[in-house]
């Protein structure tokens, strides 16, 4: 199968290019996958192919840029240039762009992959339905709420009149089945990036890490992380280090150097700035607790399955998709009340003062992550294309059979 992905892919800023590279690394080393198509957007630095295993011919074609009308034309052109044999499209509702316009040209690729009868998939990271407009940044505007909740509706369905749309959670599939009727709605779930050894849970000598790790100032706001680590500090005597790793969310910038003027006062509060790939390691390992400092969440975490993978423990906000994450694949966590600062400083405190339960924690989550790694996760987008074409087979057993057997 010659298979084509539009995505953001690092070095990209642009949300989602973390998860494109890990689906191409196991994409890749699958025996149905002859070529990759990365259709991607413009990025200054070329992208990160340094892969270590064998695997298939990666072609890339930098074809689309952010908040840009055109990327309707140029993506559909990059297709027809590299006639792919399938696409998976790698989104969610912001991907092609902030502006209203062009973000909605962008999610119209699905339509038009349809149109040209070629199989296509959509991974849909998050539904409109789950997304606290205010707390993400969109908007706090009643009105314009409503306005934002009519446009998405309109690009959902846009969005389900691809093949196959997948989300990462059960409940996206029932809300999207139940509001518009979908009947190609499935659950694939988030996987995690990297299953390593499972490590022995020691933490190094000195200061215990208390990291978050994302792109804060919407919904992932630090203060009150930092002033809780302040609160445990005072009330255990225990040597802490906040870690706060990642960058401000596009909508929000100067927003963590406006933190860090806030607390200058605060002492061991760290802030790393972007973490490059090969970093991301060190960062979760040297970690004692990552927290989760969420107002509400967009999804299924891309976080909660990195710290399983490394084997932590973790702090999290008793709302939403992180709960239901909880629940459905059994991670495992402390829990606070969102905002509540001493609830906070209560769910750290019982981590970092209990040794056995941290482990526990710990170990409960490195086995949640290791259920679904991301070989598998390819594979199942695979058996999905397969699918996708046993259909076509039926509705049209004059279909092409060179594409077929490409694809099968």
């Amino acid at each position: 199968m010659k298979l084509a992905i539009v995505t953001a892919y690092p070095p990209s800023k642009v949300t989602l290019n973390e998860y494109a590279y890990h689906l191409v690394k196991q994409f890749r080393q699958k025996q149905e996958v002859t070529e990759l198509i990365l259709l991607t957007d413009k990025t200054e630095g070329e992208k990160d192919l340094e892969f270590t295993k064998a695997g298939c011919k990666i072609t890339v074609k930098e074809c689309w840029s952010f908040n840009s009308y055109k990327n309707i034309i140029s993506v559909t052109r990059a297709i027809n240039q590299t006639k792919p044999d399938s696409v998976l499209f790698n989104l969610q509702f912001m991907k092609f762009g902030d502006k209203k316009v062009a973000a909605a040209l962008g999610l119209m690729l699905p339509l038009v992959c349809r149109l040209k009868k070629i199989p296509n998939v959509v991974l849909l990271h998050n539904i409109l339905e789950e997304v606290d407009l205010g707390s993400a940044g969109f908007t706090s505007n009643k009105f314009m709420q409503k306005i934002y909740g009519f446009i998405g509706a309109t690009l959902t369905k846009l969005i389900l009149r691809a093949d196959t749309v997948a989300v990462t959670m059960q409940k996206y599939v029932a809300i999207l089945e139940a509001k518009y009727g979908a009947k190609n709605v499935k659950l694939i779930p988030h996987g995690t990036f990297e299953i390593p050894q499972e490590p022995d849970y020691n933490l190094p000598k000195g200061p215990l890490q208390i990291m978050t790790f994302g792109k804060f100032g919407t919904y992932k706001k630090v203060e009150g992380m930092i002033e809780a680590v302040e609160m445990v500090r005072k009330s255990t005597g225990l040597d802490l280090e906040v870690v706060i790793a990642g960058t401000d969310n596009p909508n929000v910038p100067g927003y963590l150097e406006g933190v860090k003027a806030q607390y200058k006062h605060v002492p061991q509060v760290r802030f790393t700035g972007y973490v490059e790939e090969e970093d991301v390691p060190v960062i979760f390992n040297e970690s004692a607790v990552v927290v989760f400092p969420y107002t509400s969440t967009t999804g299924s975490s891309g976080v909660l399955h990195q710290a399983g993978s490394y084997g932590k423990a973790v702090v999290m906000p008793d709302l939403g998709d992180l709960a239901l994450l909880v629940q459905d694949e059994g991670y495992r966590g402390e829990f606070f009340e969102p905002t509540n600062v001493e609830s906070l400083a209560l769910a750290i405190e019982n981590l970092v003062t209990n040794e056995a339960h941290r482990l526990t924690i710990a170990k409960a989550n490195y086995k949640a992550a290791t259920a679904h790694p991301m070989s598998q996760i390819a594979e199942m987008y695979i058996e999905t294309f397969k699918q996708i074409i046993d259909r076509k087979r039926v509705v049209n057993p004059l279909i092409d059979n060179k594409t077929q057997e490409a694809i099968l």
